[in-house]
């Protein structure tokens, strides 16, 4: 508990000690009017103050302006024991409301908390110096010791270690990273000392756009919370003036053309206990709350959701559309088979790596990564590189070729054709035909059970758009199980494509895209929602998307419809709750049945089981 929250408790015990304490003493009159003061005056003073700063601001109608009408009509009335009971209860359940909302904002900053205090910079003297982020320049060597966080993204320059990645993805499973790898900023390092050459600035960072992303979430209001409020404004004012008929109505009839007494009292009474009911915390305070605790939770998972809007949106997604390269696939070229070898396939990679070691294409950093070993450039001599062919070279004086089937149909050499969909690299060895490597872009590890789970999850059609070639976007396709798949696409290609799907759908259908490239930036936007990769996608994806996958794994997609499904399903639960309670107690308040307990339950009651139900979305683990 906060300060404020310890003095509102300290309140309520002094309050509930005097009213049990009065309850006992055989006081009448004035007396005990003054004494039953002084708890009503400890509970309540603020909600009066308040009340009065709304009269004062012509911001009369809210829920202190409702209280302090019940309370001191029930006073009045010379009911003095349930007027500071209504105010007793009614703080009771504003505290309790402001531990589960700072327990929810607690959770999300723990979270969050990955914002590094400082970078470390090695001075001249080989001394650590510690210096804020923001003064670190793009190019710098900073170093991390253990236990510390990663404070700026860069690439590993130089050591070994253990990072963890949980505050960002969500992922619990350390990962190893050594010299070359790229790192990102928020990490833990959990091992061996880190010099990290820094390749953005602090407010380019991953920590950076993360800690902007989850700020600026609150700001952008769903169609829920957007009634909530609208409804609110309207409510409020109706409910007072059909209490103030209540107690000025039916009496006037009884006198006027009835010819009974009119019971002022008891209608006025009737009054009081109908707006106490009539409060609306129950719906202004949950409604917010279980949309900020979803997004929280989210955010737990490595999914960061710009807003409550989308929140609601992704929770009606029936379409989903997939880029290929970067996506569905690792957008890293590996090899991934050696065909045809006619000598062990280590040594044919050994000279395939050999022969290619003085390009830095990626297929070459491909062959050398398979192949593994150490590369000595004293081995290979005669090297001719030979435009859209390939490359030939001798290694230990031995004539080697790699390349497509142009370099061997130049060199005489026939060669077997590979029916795999992929870059071929042909092997020749001494004039003689040696196989072929196959180099595939590797589809990610989660890529296909990530289709089955939005299959599982009410997702009507997949679809993959994707500039690569026919044969290796349908061989993807075939093997993840996506429904639909158009190839060789310019962007403007596939914003087109989106919005044809667009026309297709049902209306309150809507229709993700994945993506994470520059050219994907145009369609991000166009669609109803637009899901990014946040590891190694563009920072124009990043920005337009509405959606952040900081782990790059599409399986986290289905998480994320399960979670927005989960909490407006909450939302929707607190409104049905909370409606039909009030709408059943103000009949029978106004039927004379419900009485200022009852109407205690209807309005603090409520508001603390909607908000123990909002708080729920809070909690995905188990999704």
């Amino acid at each position: 508990m906060n300060k404020k929250q310890k003095k509102m408790l300290v309140r309520v015990i002094a309050a509930a000690a005097l009213m049990a304490a009065l309850h006992f003493l055989p006081v009448e009159g004035w007396l005990r009017f003054v004494l039953y003061m002084i708890p009503y005056g400890v509970i309540g003073y603020d909600i009066l103050i308040k009340a009065g700063k709304g009269i004062l601001n012509r911001q009369v109608f809210d829920e202190n302006f409702l209280m302090a009408v019940a309370t001191v009509g029930a006073i009045l009335l010379g009911e003095y024991s349930e007027g500071v009971a209504v105010m007793l209860f009614y703080q009771v359940g504003e505290l309790f409301q402001s531990y589960a909302v700072g327990k929810s904002r607690r959770n999300i900053s723990d979270l969050m908390d990955i914002r590094p205090d400082y970078a470390n910079i090695e001075g001249p003297d080989g001394k650590l110096e510690q210096v804020d982020p923001d003064e670190v320049a793009v190019g710098s060597v900073i170093v991390v010791q253990p236990g510390e966080k990663v404070p700026i993204d860069g690439v590993i320059a130089e050591g070994r270690s253990t990072l963890n990645t949980s505050a960002l993805t969500g992922e619990s499973l350390p990962r190893e990273a050594a010299a070359g790898d790229e790192v990102i900023s928020g990490c833990i390092n959990l091992s061996g000392v880190l010099k990290i050459r820094t390749t953005k600035e602090f407010g380019e960072s991953t920590v950076s756009r993360i800690l902007d992303l989850v700020e600026n979430a609150s700001s952008k209001k769903s169609r829920s919370e957007n009634f909530i409020s609208k409804f609110a404004k309207y409510y409020t004012p109706a409910v007072c003036y059909s209490a103030l008929a209540l107690a000025i109505l039916p009496p006037l009839v009884r006198l006027l053309f009835l010819g009974l007494s009119p019971q002022w009292g008891d209608w006025v009474m009737r009054a009081l206990t109908f707006l106490v009911i009539s409060c609306p915390c129950a719906l202004v305070i949950s409604i917010p709350l279980s949309f900020f605790a979803g997004i929280g939770g989210a955010s737990k998972e490595g999914v960061l959701v710009k807003g409550s809007n989308y929140l609601e949106t992704l929770s009606e997604t029936k379409y989903v559309v997939f880029d290929k390269t970067g996506t569905m696939t690792q957008g890293v070229f590996e090899v991934s088979g050696v065909h045809h070898p006619a000598m062990d396939p280590k040594k044919l990679l050994e000279y395939a790596a050999l022969a290619e070691c003085h390009s830095s294409h990626p297929i070459s950093r491909s062959l050398q990564r398979a192949y593994g070993g150490p590369i000595d450039p004293a081995r290979v001599t005669e090297v001719e590189e030979i435009g859209g062919n390939g490359v030939t070279a001798r290694v230990d004086g031995i004539p080697v070729a790699a390349g497509n089937s142009k370099l061997m149909a130049r060199l005489g050499i026939e060669c077997m054709e590979c029916h795999s969909v992929g870059t071929v690299v042909h092997m020749a060895i001494n004039g003689a035909y040696a196989g072929h490597i196959l180099i595939s872009d590797m589809i990610k590890p989660h890529a296909a059970e990530a289709i089955r789970a939005l299959k599982r999850c009410g997702v009507k059609k997949t679809v993959m758009l994707t500039g690569d070639r026919r044969e290796a976007a349908r061989q993807v396709a075939e093997e993840l199980g996506i429904d639909e798949v158009h190839s060789e696409l310019l962007p403007a290609d596939k914003v087109e494509r989106v919005e044809k799907l667009l026309r297709e759908k049902a209306p309150r259908e809507k229709l993700a895209f994945v993506g994470d490239g520059i050219n994907d930036a145009p369609v991000l936007s166009r669609a109803d929602i637009g899901i990014a990769m946040g590891a190694l996608g563009s920072d124009a994806a990043i920005e337009a998307a509405d959606v952040v996958l900081m782990d790059d794994d599409p399986l986290k997609i289905a998480k994320a419809i399960r979670i927005s499904r989960k909490c407006l399903r909450i939302v929707y639960e607190n409104i049905v709750f909370a409606l039909g309670i009030k709408a059943i107690c103000l009949v029978l308040g106004a039927f004379g049945i419900a009485n200022m307990w009852m109407a205690i339950f209807a309005d603090v009651g409520v508001m603390v089981i909607a908000v123990l139900n909002a708080i729920r979305a809070l909690y995905v683990k188990k999704l």
